[in-house]
């Protein structure tokens, strides 16, 4: 098998990066093939710790958000291909070689690939909005007409593509894995596989506090993105009005109980879409950030 490298950006994740490890450690590919990072984001907990009593490497650097640490860990790698996951995911014991297979039946023409990603243990309302509504689906964020891309769970490329557009860019709080594929796609060309048996299982956010914060984070995310990509991105004061408007809608019954997928569904959504207008507007209204991008 062609080499590949595992990259893992952790902060302070000692509760969980036991489980991710013991997933990706345990890959059923040829162990000379692999290569496991696990990038210290600066974390104030044992995380270094736990990453290093799996007999990984293990690169410690300040806290600087999550592109910035896979991008550290990609420099770093050695493989030919490199594999992104999060500390909050367990890849299935076949996910890399799945990919890997996807990719490079392709010959040379596949820049990447992208698996599907699932939720684990989804027991709260939350946690199932998840599920009900395919947060992380990759099929139907590569779907996208004009800005396609898959979410950094579960996620390959080749290193000489990171290296053509060098990497992440750091600036963003979120929507990186977006900008990304983007910049890849039109500086290296090729074709970009979605194989659904590269599984990946996900802890979603079990609460809707922890679920806001990370939907607002999006929100600012998706608003620099915008600010980046203003040539290309048609928003207007229409379109923002429009999602202002679904807002409204939604929240006539978001609160409702949800006695039924359908209810729970419109609160997720709520919560969801009010996290992220509030989070996009923070960003498009920042002079700061309008002087950043």
């Amino acid at each position: 098998m062609t080499s590949v490298s595992i990259v893992i950006p952790a902060y302070n994740a000692e509760k969980i990066l036991g489980k991710c490890l013991r997933a990706v450690c345990g890959q059923d590919v040829p162990q000379r093939d692999l290569e496991v990072i696990v990038v210290d984001d600066g974390s104030t907990d044992a995380t270094p710790e736990v990453a290093e009593s799996f007999g990984v490497r293990v690169l410690r650097r300040p806290n600087g958000g999550a592109g910035a640490a896979r991008n550290a860990g990609w420099r770093a790698a050695k493989g030919e291909w490199v594999a992104f996951t999060d500390s909050d995911c367990m890849p299935a014991r076949s996910w890399l070689r799945a990919l890997v297979n996807a990719a490079e039946t392709k010959a040379t023409t596949a820049v990447g690939a992208a698996g599907k990603t699932v939720g684990f243990e989804s027991r709260t309302a939350a946690a199932r909005f998840c599920d009900i509504s395919g947060s992380l689906d990759a099929e139907r964020h590569l779907a996208h007409p004009k800005f396609p891309f898959a979410p950094s769970a579960n996620l390959m490329y080749r290193r000489a593509a990171l290296e053509k557009v060098n990497g992440f860019d750091e600036r963003y709080v979120t929507y990186e894995a977006c900008d990304l594929h983007w910049r890849i796609m039109r500086a290296v060309g090729g074709s970009f596989v979605y194989e659904p048996r590269a599984l990946v299982f996900h802890r979603h956010r079990e609460d809707w506090k922890s679920f806001w914060r990370q939907q607002y984070a999006y929100g600012v995310g998706y608003g620099q993105f915008v600010l980046g990509h203003r040539n290309d991105c048609d928003w207007t004061i229409t379109n923002e009005l429009r999602e202002w408007g679904d807002i409204g809608r939604l929240g006539l019954t978001a609160w409702l109980p949800p006695k039924n997928d359908t209810l729970l569904y419109r609160r997720g959504l709520f919560v969801k879409k009010f996290a992220q207008r509030l989070g996009f507007m923070k960003a498009q209204w920042s002079r700061k950030e309008r002087e950043r991008w």
